[in-house]
Parts: C-alpha cells; structure tokens; sequence
C-alpha cells in the first residue's frame, strides 16, 4: 500500500523498511536485510529484541490471564512494586501503559499534595526549555515547546519554562504558587544534554527550603540506561515523584509514577484510575524485565559499553572538528551535536544498515539495547565516521 492509499492519521514520515523480526542488537526487514539497532525504539528494548527471558513471561502469562481492570487486585503489581520500591526512594507505585500517562499522573500527584496540605493555590509546575514529557496537554505545556503546542488552543494555566541549567533564573520563577519543578536528569528529545549533578543537589535544597516538591521524569534515562538503575542516583539527589516507562518493560508498553508517602498523601480512593495500566500481562514482562535490569552483571556491562561508546565518539568529535560540535549524554544515551542536518546524516546510516535516532539543538542520537557489545558499537561509530568523511569529502568537492 502506498503512502496514499494508507490509512494511517499521517503524523509521522516513516522510511520505507518495513521490519519483521529482531534479535539482540539486530533488526531484519521484510527483504531479509539486517540492521544493526542503534536506537532501540527509542531506548525502550533494554535488553534487545525477542530476549528470550520476557518472551517466556509473557507466553506464559498470554495462556493464563490478560486482563481483569484495576477493579481488582494484580498480584504482579504487588511484586513488582515492591521491588521499586526496595531499590529507590519511594513508598509507592502507580502503574500506567506509558510515559505520558506516568507524567500526567505524577504532576496530578503533585498539585494533589498542596491542596491535601491545605495549600490548594499552588498549582504551578515549572519545566525546562528544551524539556519533552509526552504529547498529551498536560504533557506539552510541561514542556512548553512552541512546535508542541501550537494549534491546540491556549497554553494551560499553571504551567511556566525556566531556562536549562540556570539556577538563578529558577529562583526567580519559584513563589508561593509553586506546586513543582519537572525536569529529566538527561534530556532525550531536547538534545541529550546531562543535568549537573551541583544543580540537581541545589534544586533538592531549593525544594526543601520553600515546599514545593520535585518530580524526575525518568522515561527515557532510567531503567540502567545510563549504567545506574536511574539516571538521578548518579547525582546522590532523590526526587519525590518520578514517571518512568519506556525500558522498563523491555519492549511491551508499560510505565509507572512512583512516589513517597508524603508526596502521594492525597492520591486517595477515586482520585485517580486506569483501565489498562498494570495488566497481568505488563507486570508479567516488567517483573521479568527488573529483575534482569537489576542486576549487577548487567549494570556492569552497560558502564563498560558506555565508556567504550564516549570514547569512540570523542574520536569522532576529534576526526571531524568541522562536523561533530559535542558528544553529550550518560551511558547508552548519548547524543552528537552537529553542525549539520542529523536527519540527513541518520538516512545515510540507514543505508549503510545502522539505526540511530535524532533529537533537538541538531543532535544525532544513539540509545542502543543495553545488551550491546563492543564489536556492535565499533561497528556503528565505524558507519557514523564513514558517513561523516563522505560528507566532508562532498562537501570540500
């Protein structure tokens, strides 16, 4: 079917590669052609795809129960919480089926705090310039980006942007209608730019000393992405709230808001819902995937890759001092600052069989399944050095 004849609403421009099967780090197309994956869906197939330990949670949850609603109780719900909950700062666990679900239930936790604390005039939530939480309203006004939210109406109330990494301009934003401030601890969408561990550390005590409550959106940079389980506990800095998703189910959508007893302490009967989120069959495959995901080995394995992928991009930056501008990012998130169009530069790896993802501020990005290997990320920068010299080369032409 062609591009005209599909049905689909047309908000995305996909290329042509219809994929059909993968495995580990590799992607095949309908034509047989082999892909390596370098973006993961988004870094959401942590450890790869088909891996063989959720395929069999899930087959075997597939035969027993799908679904029952939130009306009644999910054992894997129970387990699956209290293992976020032994290795993080919060007392308790939401479930949703995506990030932006995630957000939106953490920032209505938020403002759900002030008015059981009596306060219910602080509602609003500051975010980043440069920041992305999802495409729902809440969501886009979180974020504030301009393309986001043009031809939706107007901006909704409560909601503010403070420049990226400017704590003197925060503080003049926050007051005594300040519900939260949201951030990533890496940006994804925004250019993949690494929050300061000293901003994290004086936003926490910005927080304490006037009361409003921080929530970490964690969709992206969580789940042993950046070689720790959340991107945050490299700073030593806990948030209240915190929306993940994304890696933590592996592949099959799932995500959760996750909170201290405080935080949550007006998230109460009927206050909040979800028909799907938490299903037998998520909580089978999250479970799985936390499990795995948690342990050392893995963490290990995934700080070894990073520090061989920073270094082979360093190399890059030094190769192509005309073309290459920054590498940025933590961990198997990281990001290419270019001076040039990375939408061009990720269709020429394509061709080339590698798969990378782009973001803001012109940046070409990598978040690869965090089982990959040294052999698979040289491969990779190879291409991405290949594709740069030709360009440099046409360009001098």
């Amino acid at each position: 079917m062609s591009a005209a004849e599909s049905h689909i609403l047309p908000v995305y421009s996909p290329p042509q590669q219809n994929f059909e099967r993968g495995e580990g780090c590799w992607i095949w197309d309908d034509k047989g052609e082999r892909y390596l994956d370098c973006i993961a869906g988004i870094a959401v197939n942590a450890l790869g795809h088909a891996p063989p330990v959720l395929v069999k949670a899930l087959t075997e949850q597939a035969g027993k129960l799908w679904h029952t609603s939130n009306m009644f109780k999910v054992k894997g719900q129970e387990e699956l919480a209290a293992k976020y909950t032994r290795d993080s700062f919060a007392d308790v666990v939401f479930f949703t089926n995506s990030g932006t679900e995630a957000i939106e239930g953490a920032m209505k936790t938020a403002r759900k705090y002030h008015t059981a604390n009596g306060n219910p005039e602080r509602i609003d939530i500051i975010g980043f310039q440069g920041s992305f939480h999802g495409r729902s309203y809440g969501a886009i006004n979180a974020s504030g980006n301009p393309s986001y939210l043009e031809g939706f109406g107007p901006r909704l109330p409560g909601f503010i942007q403070a420049p990226f990494g400017d704590l003197e301009e925060l503080k003049k934003l926050v007051g005594p209608t300040t519900a939260a401030v949201i951030l990533e601890p890496v940006q994804g969408e925004g250019g993949v730019r690494e929050v300061a561990h000293d901003y994290l550390r004086a936003l926490r005590k910005l927080a304490d000393d006037t009361g409003f409550l921080i929530i970490f959106d964690e969709v992206q940079s969580g789940a042993g992405r950046t070689g720790k389980m959340w991107a945050h506990q490299w700073s030593g800095v806990t948030p209240d709230i915190m929306a993940v998703a994304k890696g933590v189910g592996g592949g099959f959508p799932m995500g959760a808001f996750m909170a201290t007893k405080e935080a949550a302490k007006g998230m109460v009967v009927g206050v909040h819902g979800t028909t799907f989120g938490g299903n037998p069959l998520a909580m089978a495959v999250g479970n799985a995937c936390y499990d795995e995901l948690s342990k050392p080995a893995l963490l290990d394995h995934v700080n070894l890759m990073a520090n061989h992928l920073g270094q082979a991009l360093e190399g890059l930056k030094d190769r192509h001092p005309d073309l290459v501008v920054d590498v940025r990012g933590k961990g198997l998130l990281r990001g290419i600052k270019l001076t040039i169009n990375p939408k061009d530069i990720q269709g020429k790896l394509r061709d080339r069989k590698v798969l990378v993802g782009v973001a803001g501020d012109n940046v070409l990005r990598l978040a690869p399944p965090l089982v990959i290997d040294e052999a698979q990320i040289r491969e990779a920068v190879d291409a991405i050095d290949a594709v740069l010299s030709a360009y440099a080369t046409q360009a001098n032409g």
